[in-house]
């Protein structure tokens, strides 16, 4: 039994390897997908575009100004003149924000009176708009607190506020998204290459010559998966590298942990790609099947938005979503350095979804080998 399993493994590879485009599935596509998310896919907003319309033109309006540019957050490229001019640049998009300080500003806060700074957003990107906000809102709150601590330096500080964020205390999307690539990348690769591995078999008259061989059924689907799982470990294992030396992402768990969780999600997800295998007749359906399957995956999960935000019937199907769970075995492990005794709640339901799941398209798959 086991030689057989043996020769079918060096068959997989050689014709996976022997394939350019495959090659690049594999080595190439992983990198791609990090630097994409690494660089470019970030939800941090910095050097918000930003039209300043300073009506008063003091001493204190300018300070505010300088305290906004000096954030980090903010980058005045506007001084308008006029409310047209304010509108005209959000119109055409070339500012997400805009400041307004009216006439008396400085005499009103020297006078102790109330006064207002006017913040016009570009709303049309939301999340961005947010953030633009509570920045802009954090910068003038804690400007307008200096301000009164001046006036009345007499009496003590009642209250001294200081955050502190735990597990990423810069606050970097990278060190969120890039742990998250390895569950995508594992999930897209594995799902192509058993998927469209066992359909090419099929497309181009090998199946048949392999079914007369003393080959059995189980033999030839473990032939057929223990390659890609073991590709799914060395791009796991070559997107964790990169990771840690290249965008210094933290990993402060366990690695033999984050080894056996891979092991447990590979049970799902190659056992998805069995039973796309099954329901493709052509390597073309294959394909489609599988990203039939995997952008929902990827939009149900929680990679990009919050599950407790989904509708709640929603929120039932995102149980069956392997990916879900292994998101938050990926980030517990990297960046809270989570232990077993912390994520065996979604180890165990990822380990019932998998044989669950592979034992379904092992015996459709068996059945219609049959």
């Amino acid at each position: 039994m086991f030689e057989r399993i043996r020769h079918m493994i060096i068959k997989e590879f050689i014709q996976v390897f022997r394939d350019r485009r495959m090659k690049a599935v594999i080595f190439v596509v992983p990198l791609i997908q990090l630097m994409v998310f690494g660089y470019a896919v970030t939800m941090d907003v910095n050097s918000i575009p930003t039209a300043v319309y300073d009506l008063d033109k003091s001493y204190e309006s300018r300070e505010l100004l300088r305290r906004l540019e000096s954030s980090g957050y903010f980058d005045i490229l506007y001084f308008v003149e006029s409310p047209e001019a304010i509108k005209e640049l959000l119109d055409k998009g070339k500012v997400i924000i805009a400041i307004q300080m009216d006439r008396g500003f400085s005499a009103d806060i020297k006078k102790g009176m109330k006064t207002e700074v006017q913040i016009l957003l570009d709303g049309t990107d939301s999340n961005t708009a947010t953030i633009a906000m509570n920045y802009a809102s954090r910068v003038v709150a804690k400007y307008a607190a200096d301000i009164g601590m001046k006036h009345l330096s007499s009496f003590p500080a009642l209250l001294d506020v200081r955050t502190r964020a735990w597990y990423n205390p810069d606050l970097k999307s990278r060190n969120y998204n890039v742990p998250g690539v390895i569950a995508l990348m594992i999930m897209l690769i594995c799902l192509l290459l058993t998927s469209m591995a066992i359909v090419r078999e099929r497309e181009i008259g090998t199946m048949e010559q392999l079914m007369v061989t003393p080959i059995k059924p189980i033999e030839f689907i473990l032939g057929k998966t223990i390659p890609f799982a073991l590709i799914g470990f060395f791009d796991m294992f070559l997107v964790a590298v990169v990771g840690l030396s290249w965008f210094n992402i933290p990993i402060r768990g366990s690695i033999p942990l984050l080894t056996l969780s891979t092991a447990i999600y590979l049970l799902s997800v190659l056992g998805i790609g069995l039973f796309i295998s099954t329901i493709s007749k052509t390597q073309q359906q294959a394909l489609m099947a599988t990203f039939l399957f995997f952008a929902p995956a990827v939009l149900l999960s929680g990679f990009m938005f919050p599950i407790e935000n989904m509708p709640e019937i929603i929120q039932y199907g995102t149980y069956l979503n392997p990916l879900r769970y292994f998101l938050v075995i990926l980030r517990g492990i990297f960046l809270k350095g989570n232990g077993i005794n912390i994520l065996w709640p979604q180890m165990a339901a990822l380990l019932a979804l998998g044989i669950t799941v592979i034992t379904i398209s092992s015996l459709r798959f068996t059945k219609r080998l049959g």
